[in-house]
């Protein structure tokens, strides 16, 4: 390989990177405040999370917190659906 096929090669490897729009930041940064916002919750209002007192409850009323889902649908709405609409805004 010539020399100067590998100086072509590293330069084309790095790529400046390129400043993210407002629209990214914001479908970035969704999920993440969704889940801020569940754990919010859950302390604000502790007696939601049955978790913490789980006395006389059963396995359903310990499945069905509500703070939870709040969390579980930020993180899904972070890994699975935000990557593709950064995508598709990216183009």
């Amino acid at each position: 390989m010539s020399a100067e096929l590998v100086t072509e090669l590293k330069a084309g490897e790095r790529e400046a990177p390129r400043a993210l729009s407002l629209r990214v930041r914001f479908v970035r940064s969704l999920g993440p405040l969704v889940v801020l916002a569940g754990i919010v919750w859950a302390v604000v209002q502790p007696y939601r999370v049955t978790l913490l007192h789980p006395h006389g409850q059963g396995f359903w009323w310990l499945l069905a917190e509500p703070p939870i889902y709040v969390v579980l649908v930020g993180i899904l709405f972070r890994f699975v659906v935000a990557p593709a609409l950064v995508e598709d805004l990216e183009e």
